[in-house]
């Protein structure tokens, strides 16, 4: 598949962040060292989630689980009674032993069936943990208020790593339009992060989409997804809501019985272990509040309750005559794609330093949005890219005519050695 750069009119830095963390999940693409080109690391991760959502619909359960089986206990401890509150009264104990067992497709639909309260269920459909590439589970649950359809995905990340992190933090509202997100830390060390969105971010349908996304310490991940129609896209919505609560979603995430599945998949000896940073930015501080520091006098940063990505930061700024979106990607190690990345038409500074610059218009929706850049990379693969744009969020119309940084200020910032530990 041909790389495509930031430097290209129609390149999309958030497909490439997904892509990025597809071959995380995956160890089997190759590397596109473009792939954090943008500050796309939030909107990413949320398209990642929707495409694992997408596979427990079997549409593509090649890219959410590439190259993992898996297997099931269906009976003894790891099971729960239909009872909707005793869902989640199976809670694990950090020093228990699981037994994994191998388990076929319909095992995992009475398993799920199980742990839902009473109701009618239709269109199962699963994947056993002998089949490729893993296994997966899907229905459409009635509770008597409506057809809604609820699955559960399978997986592994890397225990303490920047996948296992991103998972399970709520996205700016910048780049997912949410109606509320909690993380929720477990008794046995767990976090599990819930989220009431949209299958549709633009809202021109309203099927709600509700996922509890779960890592253990250990490294197991379980994503539970349900909807308020009975398919995620292509059927009317049946009832107000999905019909679980967000608690009920997240203790049918914490269950017990599915970390057996994750425990008897096969470990891929092609997944790639944790990537070591050679260079970080300044101390302990983030990007965000390096970017802070760097602003000019006179313009206001509103405050976001999201949480950086690794080499990732943004603020919503605002002067006075419209918001406006700034974002910050911090790489090193790109000197072997600096050719790639800046072509023939990039400055280079006395120093060695490439700089490039990028003035285009938006490419994610929203009404009269343009989109300036400035790309630099240093003779040593230190890369630092600053993008700004004239409204607070790409999708959603322009605020004002040109973005609250100028592109000698976007430069400026971009070429500060604040980025850096020297």
């Amino acid at each position: 598949m041909p790389v495509e750069q930031h430097s290209q009119p129609h390149s999309d830095p958030f497909e490439e962040r997904l892509s990025a963390g597809l071959r995380e999940a995956g160890g089997v693409f190759d590397t596109d060292r473009a792939a954090l080109v943008t500050g796309g690391v939030l909107k990413g991760r949320r398209r990642l989630l929707r495409r694992r959502a997408a596979a427990v619909g079997g549409a593509a359960a090649s890219l959410a689980i590439v190259g993992v089986g898996g297997a099931l206990l269906v009976t003894g401890a790891g099971s729960a009674p239909r009872d909707g509150a005793s869902v989640g009264a199976n809670k694990p104990s950090p020093h228990a032993t699981r037994a994994p067992f191998p388990g076929s497709g319909n095992q995992l639909i009475h398993t799920l069936e199980r742990l839902l309260p009473k109701g009618r269920f239709s269109q199962a459909e699963a994947r056993g943990t002998a089949e490729q590439p893993g296994p997966y589970v899907r229905l459409v649950y009635d509770d008597g208020k409506g057809p809604a359809a609820v699955g559960v995905s399978f997986g592994r990340v890397q225990p303490g790593g920047d996948q296992a992190r991103q998972t399970t933090e709520c996205p700016g509202k910048v780049y997912a339009h949410y109606d509320a997100c909690t993380r929720t830390r477990l008794a046995d060390g767990s976090v599990v992060m819930v989220l009431q969105g949209y299958e549709y971010p633009d809202r021109r349908v309203d099927t709600k989409w509700w996922t509890a996304e779960l890592v253990t310490p250990e490294g197991q991940h379980i994503g539970v997804s349900e909807w308020n129609a009975a398919a995620e896209k292509g059927a009317p919505i049946s009832r107000p809501e999905p019909p679980l609560s967000p608690a009920r979603l997240r203790q049918l995430a914490a269950a017990g019985v599915w970390r057996n599945v994750v425990d008897a998949m096969p470990t891929d000896p092609n997944t790639p272990g944790p990537q070591p940073t050679p260079t970080a930015p300044v101390g302990t501080r983030t990007v965000r509040a390096t970017l802070t520091s760097l602003l000019p006098k006179g313009i206001k940063a509103i405050a976001d309750d999201s949480t950086d990505g690794p080499g990732f930061g943004y603020l919503v700024l605002d002067d006075g005559r419209g918001r406006s979106l700034v974002q910050v990607n911090v790489q090193g190690n790109m000197a072997d794609s600096a050719t790639e990345l800046f072509g023939s038409g990039a400055q280079t500074l006395p120093d060695g330093t490439k700089v490039a610059l990028h003035q285009q218009p938006g490419e994610k929706g929203g009404a009269g949005v343009v989109w300036w850049s400035v790309d630099t990379l240093r003779t040593d693969g230190r890369r630092v890219v600053v993008s700004a744009f004239n409204s607070g969020a790409q999708d959603t119309p322009a605020t004002r005519e040109t973005p609250a940084l100028t592109m000698r200020q976007l430069r400026a910032i971009a070429l500060s050695p604040a980025w850096w530990r020297e």
